[in-house]
């Protein structure tokens, strides 16, 4: 299994592509997003204070995979992945996160998003890279597929807006 990542500006763009690769016959177990939930504009360009249930924001220990968050960083795009939820790490602050990839990321709190990476075979040079993109508010997503889906996967992120697409 090779890991695809890529960087998305906003959720619209991250949705359209999982949408794409649902179609495609990917599954919720091989697709993962996260993104940094906090105060100002949203990756959806929305505007809207975050971190907070008095802004209608995510606070810790909500669970994304229930709808009973709405709003947020990954807004719609949490309710087409499983395992979603919310996740403080070090250095970065407030994260969500939908799907495998929260188990990792839990289990890496101490290391930041780039130990989370490192997990799935990012190196952890590109790792930080990544937790950099996801501070500066984009969506980050990741895409376990065997050999012969990688292209594929690369192509539908692409072809959805992202950037920074990678193989590992």
């Amino acid at each position: 299994m090779a890991t695809v990542i890529g960087v998305f500006s906003n959720r619209d763009q991250a949705e359209r592509a999982i949408q794409d690769m649902r179609a495609k016959g990917f599954t919720d177990h091989e697709i993962s997003l996260v993104a940094k939930e906090g105060k100002g504009k949203r990756a959806g360009g929305r505007g809207g204070e975050g971190g907070g249930p008095e802004g209608g924001g995510l606070t810790m220990g909500q669970d994304l995979g229930d709808g009973a968050v709405t709003g947020g960083a990954l807004g719609g795009v949490a309710g087409l992945l499983a395992g979603a939820g919310a996740l403080a790490i070090p250095g970065l602050g407030p994260i969500v996160a939908a799907g495998p990839i929260v188990a990792g990321l839990t289990g890496a709190a101490a290391g930041g998003l780039a130990g989370g990476l490192l997990d799935l075979g990012i190196p952890e040079e590109r790792g930080r890279y990544y937790e950099e993109k996801v501070r500066e508010g984009k969506l980050l997503a990741v895409v376990k597929a065997d050999a012969n889906k990688v292209s594929e996967a690369a192509m539908i992120l692409r072809q959805n807006g992202a950037s920074d697409v990678e193989t590992h």
